[in-house]
């Protein structure tokens, strides 16, 4: 059972309402979602955050050069493109590093670069910038490699390249590798390339950190075209470049799960703003193949939809065939293209379902041998490697404990990735043992690692015995907006939330609490009888429809255990009496219906 924690964030609620025309409820969910320190309230939430929170567009966005090595990147770039010099662009096969990657090798050409691009086999190559890459590029006649979403951690391949002559610009996103001092203090661990532009290094004036590799590969062209004025492509050119461009760096921080606050909220409302005007044939037919509308997508269509077509193609096939897609010109290859990764998405859908029943197994039964571990390190040796991550993800989610999941290895030895929880940072947890890792990466909520079997267990045994979570850490915690009566929703309410999106990861749905919702009626819906829609009402006798999609085993369990199991069966009878109260988390919703509006509650929690 999740635990309950509702804001109590201050700021004027009432001048802001009155300075926007929003509702007071409204302003208090702004207030939630910009006040990060109490002790700066005043700061974060007065009129110009507000303002910029609600009307902000691209003139918020930061100065690029405000990243170390920025102008020196680009410049190097500029001076390879007049010289004629040969260039790869090396980006990694997930969706943030398919839309970087399509974002450089689309910008060097704007600017008359002879390039090409190459992304790394999942299985053969592993993540990012490898020795093998560097030597294809190498005996390819390439002079120069620019990395996108890796290349932070490629210390060992760098020097590699730069030992052949070769120049090498980094634009990456991922944290700095770093050693630990004596004294617990971190040095960075740089790669020694031209340039390594990373909005995550300690030098540099950036001002926001959480930045994905596709918005540091579009920041990258708008430090190249602002050297480059008056020189190459019109200016005409270049706005619509960026214009549509745009539209990808937010698919992929949406996808890429950075948090939804400052020019990130700004990038993906306004990705969604303009993706109806994508001139991307592919992207196009994406879109289409999913059978959705354009004009009505938001941050769920690009986490759950678009985003696994593409990825899947990392997984299941090869990334470049998703970087193929948005580089097609014709219309009809487009469409046959986008098939294809659906395909490949819904067979990454079968595998998931299967590899994540065979580690739930393996979990309980460590529980029963040994109770449950603080982390947990699962070895599923027959489970494509390419899965890894997502089931990490979910077995995360089941158990809330930071999670690892490891498989066997195509060239030998384990590999996966880990997911992990609030309260542990994986990366740093990691680093403390990185002797055991043949490669490893990542940040404080996800990594990706190889080791040789015979480190699994060590490494089992080391991240639990170095683990200082208590069980309080291990409670996950629901953090909702505030206890609001379900007399206070109506239609003018819930449609003025839309000027809170887009929502996602950082700036979540408005969710409140209210305590003696009745239950009268409900019905088990869905093919697998997955999901319950009630009819309840509140102390003032007013009705509403009620809908859950949560776990139906966990809320009928809740049910039958306070009221007894014959009280939940005159529920979905319809013979209820009305005494059954639960307090519930809500998030309150439109239900349109033959064109007609009306008002619903989602149940997110109970107690």
């Amino acid at each position: 059972m999740a635990k309950w924690m509702i804001a109590n964030k201050k700021a004027d609620f009432d001048g802001l309402a009155r300075e926007f025309s929003i509702k007071n409820i409204t302003a208090r969910l702004i207030a939630n979602r910009l006040i990060t320190d109490r002790t700066k309230e005043n700061i974060q939430c007065n009129e110009e955050a507000v303002k910029t929170y609600i009307n902000g567009d691209i003139s918020f966005l930061h100065d690029p050069f405000l990243m170390k090595d920025m102008e020196q990147g680009a410049r190097i770039i500029l001076n390879k493109i007049r010289d004629n010099k040969s260039i790869r662009v090396i980006g990694d096969y997930d969706v943030d590093g398919i839309c970087s990657s399509y974002i450089l090798v689309s910008g060097l050409k704007l600017f008359g670069a002879e390039v090409d691009c190459v992304l790394p086999d999942r299985i053969k190559d592993g993540y990012g910038l490898s020795i093998k890459l560097v030597d294809e590029a190498y005996e390819a006649g390439i002079d120069t490699i620019i990395t996108c979403d890796n290349g932070i951690a490629a210390a060992e391949q760098i020097a590699h390249a730069k030992e052949k002559g070769m120049t090498v610009v980094v634009t990456d996103h991922h944290e700095v590798p770093f050693e630990l001092g004596e004294d617990e203090s971190k040095k960075e661990i740089l790669p020694h390339a031209d340039a390594v532009i990373d909005p995550k290094r300690s030098e540099g004036d950036y001002p926001f950190k959480e930045i994905c590799g596709a918005v540091v590969a579009y920041k990258f062209l708008e430090a190249m075209s602002e050297l480059e004025k008056g020189e190459g492509p019109s200016e005409e050119e270049r706005e619509q470049f960026f214009y549509q461009k745009l539209i990808f760096a937010g698919i992929a921080t949406v996808c890429d799960v950075m948090e939804l606050k400052d020019e990130n909220r700004v990038i993906v409302r306004e990705s969604l703003k303009r993706i109806p005007m994508t001139d991307n044939k592919g992207l196009k037919a994406l879109i289409d193949v999913n059978g959705l509308d354009a004009y009505n997508m938001t941050g769920y269509h690009y986490g759950f939809v678009i985003g696994p077509c593409l990825n899947a193609t990392g997984r299941l096939d090869l990334a470049t065939r998703a970087l193929s897609l948005f580089l097609e010109e014709d219309a009809a290859e487009a469409a046959i293209i986008a098939g294809d990764l659906k395909s490949l998405n819904d067979s990454r859908k079968d595998m998931t379902k299967s590899g994540t029943a065979e580690a739930t197994s393996f979990v309980e039964k460590e529980i029963e041998k040994n109770g449950m571990p603080k982390v947990i390190v699962l070895y599923l040796p027959e489970v494509h490697e390419s899965i890894a991550g997502i089931i990490a993800g979910k077995i995360k989610e089941k158990y809330y404990r930071p999670t690892i999941v490891l498989t066997k290895a195509a060239d030998g030895g384990a590999k996966g990735s880990g997911r992990s929880i609030e309260s542990y940072d994986m990366y740093e947890e990691l680093s403390r043992c990185k002797e055991l890792f043949t490669k490893f990466g990542g940040h404080k909520m996800a990594a990706g690692l190889s080791l040789p079997e015979e480190n699994i267990e060590i490494l089992r045994t080391k991240l639990n015995e170095n683990c200082d979570l208590s069980e309080e850490d291990f409670v996950p915690v629901l953090h909702l907006d505030m206890v609001m009566p379900l007399k206070y929703i109506d239609m003018d309410l819930v449609k003025e939330f839309s000027i809170l999106e887009p929502f996602g990861t950082g700036n979540s749905k408005p969710l409140f609490a209210q305590r003696d919702v009745s239950l009268l009626s409900g019905r088990i819906m869905g093919k697998n009888k997955n999901c319950g829609k009630y009819r309840v009402t509140d102390e003032g006798g007013k009705l509403y429809d009620m809908l859950f999609f949560g776990d139906m085993e966990r809320w009928h369990d809740f049910l039958k255990d306070k009221y007894g199991e014959s009280n939940v069966e005159n529920l979905y009878s319809g013979t209820t009496d009305g005494t059954m109260k639960v307090s519930i988390a809500y998030q309150p919703d439109i239900n349109t219906y033959q064109g007609r509006e009306s008002i619903q509650i989602i149940m997110n929690d109970f107690t």
